[in-house]
């Protein structure tokens, strides 16, 4: 199943995704109202959308398809992503590689909640005092109560890198700020999305009509299993139902493509779809 948020009779509804664009409204459910919903029954979050949504269907666009309770973030599960940071940081003893090969600990960060969130056709975050933002394509998970993946959404953790570099303390001010976070555009469920580590995904970014970055990566070259992601993040921290991980990058932008404003960056796994957004000073 494909399921997303939409604008229905002026109000943030959830939504059932058909081919062809069309959606079939839920009526008086947002996403997490599903989520909450299905728990308390449960039952599926499939079998309750089914049984809530209406039988006709209507073209409509996605929007931000969760307001997440809390959003986390991994780090340095691509082997790309271990290496340009240590680059980036001059670590001569190789600190982000020995995380992505020797360490058992997942890096793992704070994103935000819904505040900083935005979906399918909204602006992101360049920071006004930053100079190299660039996104960072990710596949996201959806949690529910424990740690169960409810589906699969795409994430775009833009990220302030010269922040980052030039104090790694300052990671939280490179990683949360207003806009920061895109996901969308729909939410698959595993029973559609079977087997998350074949996912070929790319990303580009367009400036004035001219294609100035593209990269892709396939998720079997994430080095961690999403379910061990999950229990670290779980350890001693109750992470409400509702919220996203995202599960880390393996495609690096690097400094002479970052973003500027009006930038339009697009990400594509073709058993999610397309998130795109245009960049903005914030």
């Amino acid at each position: 199943m494909r399921l997303s948020q939409v604008i229905w009779n002026g109000k943030i509804t959830a939504a059932i995704f058909e081919s062809g664009g069309l959606a079939r409204p839920i009526p008086d459910y947002t996403v997490q109202d599903l989520i909450r919903r299905s728990e308390i029954d449960k039952i599926s979050i499939s079998d309750l959308a089914s049984k809530r949504a209406m039988s006709h269907a209507e073209e409509v666009m996605p929007i931000l398809p969760i307001h997440p309770r809390e959003v986390w973030a991994c780090g340095c599960t691509y082997e790309m992503s271990a290496t340009f940071r240590d680059a980036e940081h001059n670590t001569r003893e190789g600190f982000y590689a020995h995380v992505f090969n020797s360490s058992n600990r997942p890096e793992s960060f704070f994103k935000g909640t819904a505040r900083v969130c935005v979906g399918p056709n909204q602006p992101i975050g360049i920071r006004s005092d930053s100079k190299f933002t660039a996104p960072e394509p990710e596949l996201a998970v959806v949690l529910g109560q424990g740690g169960k993946v409810l589906g699969y959404t795409l994430a775009n953790d833009v990220s302030a890198w010269d922040i980052e570099k030039e104090n790694p303390l300052y990671l939280p001010q490179s990683k949360v700020y207003n806009a920061c976070c895109s996901l969308g555009p729909v939410i698959v469920t595993p029973d559609e999305l079977a087997d998350p580590y074949n996912l070929q995904m790319t990303c580009s970014i367009t400036r004035d009509g001219k294609e100035v970055f593209r990269g892709e990566v396939n998720t079997s070259k994430l080095n961690r299993k999403i379910e061990t992601l999950v229990e670290y993040l779980f350890r001693a921290n109750n992470v409400p139902s509702g919220s996203v991980l995202c599960t880390g990058t393996g495609i690096i932008v690097k400094e002479e493509n970052a973003l500027a404003p009006g930038d339009v960056v697009t990400i594509t796994v073709p058993e999610i779809g397309e998130l795109s957004n245009t960049a903005a000073i914030v």
